[in-house]
């Protein structure tokens, strides 16, 4: 049977994607190869946000099309965003490539892949998918994709135009992927989609977060679940009582606020400003959550009075965890026209400074943390070290809690470790 290797590029959602796409694919009978190079077909599933993730894609398309210098039958099939985004001029102009699927549900791809239909993209609305089959990563989480699409509209931000309106999955089925995951071994459950808040208003008429967390919860299994991407404009009481009081949830919020000042929010074209912002945090970090955020500096029309606004609201709130990107204007968006633009030295100054900022934020915040237990899903041992995240830590972009032991822990289990010591954004301590 044809053997298939998946080549990962973007954000957690696309992991989603490939797990169901993986599972449906092996599912039908062919076989996933680790090694690419023995691979019949490549499916390279490519991120369109910004420009350095087009750039990072386009470019791994052309890496790996070298390999039909030794390989002449291998098929090259790009997927995903920057396809959708761009589908009909890499139709006309990429003929490197052996196909082309933009964002289209896995089990879509695959049952047109299996038909010999290498081209197909979004037509209509995003159209959702169930999960009958998945692949279960070797990791200790996984991600869950509860929706798809999003109406948001900031003016920043591409994503609109070609992932089209929000299009949610059923509870039932999330439901069902979420046991099947903690059934083969899976800690920890990340919900994602592009805004979690506003999960099931169009399939329920009505957000249904709450109520898809406490059907979760019920699941039996030691486990955690974590919630990703809850856009503060249509975050609500309701949303944040069910992360406080459902026990398998944990208590992390991330709400990307994106700026601190309320001229540079109105021209993104975001809903709650500042004020209503800080609200929404304190009643999120009430018992004692923590609370993650993105920023992003250097939109048009950003001044140094702006700027001064987001540092003031930053070192007020003090966020848990923050990311921070510079403006990245986008073809087709509002912003892309906008007057006003912020030069690349001022981006890059403003963007270290916050950095800065948030690293002395982050060390009182983790000092606080010395004395005190956690729970800790162990993941990793090196050098007679082992490494793993409690509630404050989403993978791959927050923190780690690092301890030492005579004892043999099984990577997967969750311990108590008491802190000990801090680190700028990490934590050490002892096995109880």
């Amino acid at each position: 049977m044809e053997k298939f290797h998946i080549v990962r590029l973007g954000c957690p959602k696309n992991d989603a994607d490939m797990d169901i796409f993986r599972g449906i694919m092996e599912n039908k009978g062919y076989i996933y190869s680790e090694d690419p190079k023995s691979a019949d077909t490549i499916f390279i599933d490519t991120c369109g946000f910004i420009e350095s993730a087009k750039k990072e894609s386009i470019d791994t398309i052309f890496d790996y099309n070298s390999l039909k210098e030794e390989n002449p039958d291998l098929k090259i099939i790009p997927i995903g965003c920057l396809i959708e985004r761009y589908y009909d001029d890499f139709k006309e102009e990429l003929k490197e490539v052996d196909g082309l699927y933009g964002v289209i549900p896995p089990a879509v791809i695959a049952n047109n892949f299996e038909k010999g239909n290498y081209y197909l993209q979004l037509e209509t609305p995003y159209d959702t998918y169930n999960c009958d089959f998945r692949h279960v990563p070797d990791t200790n989480y996984a991600y869950i994709k509860i929706a798809d699409g999003c109406n948001r509209n900031c003016n920043f931000c591409s994503i609109p135009y070609f992932k089209g309106k929000p299009a949610s999955r059923e509870i039932e089925d999330i439901v069902n992927e979420a046991k099947f995951l903690v059934d083969n071994g899976i800690k920890e459950i990340i919900l994602v989609s592009q805004d979690n808040t506003l999960y099931g208003a169009d399939l329920y008429r009505k957000q249904s977060l709450p109520e898809l967390l406490n059907k979760i919860n019920q699941i039996e299994g030691d486990f955690w679940v974590r919630v990703m991407y809850l856009h503060p404009d249509f975050i609500n009481d309701e949303i944040i009582n069910a992360i406080h009081n459902n026990e398998k949830v944990l208590n992390y919020f991330d709400i990307p606020v994106q700026n601190g000042s309320d001229n540079v929010l109105k021209l993104m074209g975001r809903v709650r400003m500042k004020d209503k912002i800080k609200e929404i945090v304190k009643k999120a970090k009430a018992n004692g959550s923590a609370v993650r955020t993105t920023i992003l500096l250097g939109f048009p029309g950003e001044t140094d009075q702006d700027f001064k606004e987001t540092m003031d609201f930053i070192d007020e709130i003090e966020f848990d965890r923050l990311g921070v990107f510079s403006f990245s204007p986008e073809e087709g968006t509002p912003a892309f026209d906008f007057d006003y633009e912020v030069d690349e030295g001022t981006k890059d100054q403003r963007v270290d400074a916050l950095l800065e900022l948030q690293k002395a934020i982050s060390e009182d915040i983790m000092e606080k943390y010395i004395g005190k237990t956690l729970d800790v899903l162990v993941e990793e041992y090196s050098d007679g070290v082992y490494v793993g995240r409690s509630f404050l830590d989403a993978p791959e972009i927050d923190g780690n809690v690092f301890f030492k032991t005579d004892k043999k822990i099984e990577l997967g289990s969750f311990v108590k470790v008491k802190i000990t010591n801090s680190l700028d954004y990490d934590l050490e301590g002892e096995l109880l």
